[in-house]
């Protein structure tokens, strides 16, 4: 009681009532989700309540398949981390050259292999992914939640430009595709996984995602044009839809796009047709 008579408050009870200051900083890339004002800057949240880092990070704009590593007040801390007092929190994006497997996992369980699901409005950047010979599924008629169930039970990268997809709690490897132009697209998505070393290029089929098989030229006499067959010798075949591939006149151009997205201009381009 106060002199008053009035009741006294309880003495924890203001201290419960303040809000905590989370202090945040994103680098690179991150900061594209953010607006102008909170780029490449550090800025402050309140918060009235416990947080888990992974919640204050989408809430934010930032999809959690795009964050590699978060410190909190220095120290490497999971998704699941509860922020529950005054915090400096810092976020890092896919480091591209530099190792930080140790302090990065974040949870996520390791991709066998660089496979991938793309959303409906990828398709080209699809076909460019298979061309480079990497499986990469696509259908027009798959929503978000078959999307995100195939990337999770599957373990494929999802690509998409939608961030409430990446968004979802069962996504755990997903980018964001920048731009809407599909050849840098796919070297973003090049760059982002170090797929240059992993990359065959026309070893698998652009339509159906199936892998090409050599074949003998008298097996596909009545698949290809007369003209094409009296002079070219060397066929691949779809090993899923049959479809086959010869060298046209196309040919150089294709190249150019693979070297291009492979950043290897002076080197030679090694494919299933030669």
């Amino acid at each position: 009681m106060n002199p008053d008579g009035n009741q006294c408050p309880h003495p924890g009870a203001a201290v419960a009532a303040r809000p905590f200051v989370l202090t945040l900083r994103f680098y690179e890339e991150l900061n594209d989700f953010l607006p102008p004002d909170r780029r490449k800057r550090a800025f402050t949240v309140e918060s009235r309540e416990p947080r888990s880092v992974k919640d204050l990070v989408e809430s934010l704009g930032v999809p959690h398949p795009e964050v590699d590593l978060i410190l909190v007040d220095g120290e490497s801390v999971s998704f699941e981390h509860l922020l529950d007092r005054d915090a400096r929190v810092t976020v890092y994006p896919t480091f591209e050259t530099l190792d930080i497997a140790p302090v990065s996992r974040l949870g996520r369980p390791p991709l066998r292999e660089n496979r991938f699901v793309a959303d409906v409005h990828l398709g080209r950047l699809a076909r460019l992914l298979r061309m480079l010979g990497f499986d990469c599924l696509y259908n027009r008629d798959w929503d978000d939640a078959v999307l995100a169930e195939r990337s999770a039970a599957e373990e494929r990268v999802l690509l998409t430009r939608d961030r409430g997809l990446l968004k979802r709690a069962i996504v755990t490897h997903g980018i964001f595709l920048r731009s809407d132009d599909p050849r840098a697209q796919l070297r973003q998505v090049v760059r982002r996984l170090d797929l240059r070393r992993n990359a065959r290029p026309f070893a698998r089929c652009i339509r159906c995602n199936g892998l090409l098989q050599k074949v003998a030229k008298a097996d596909v006499r009545d698949r290809v044009p007369p003209r094409t067959f009296r002079y070219v010798h060397r066929y691949l075949r779809c090993d899923t839809c049959g479809r086959v591939y010869w060298k046209g006149t196309h040919w150089d151009r294709l190249n150019l796009l693979v070297r291009d997205a492979l950043q290897a201009p002076d080197e030679p381009t090694e494919n299933a047709l030669d």
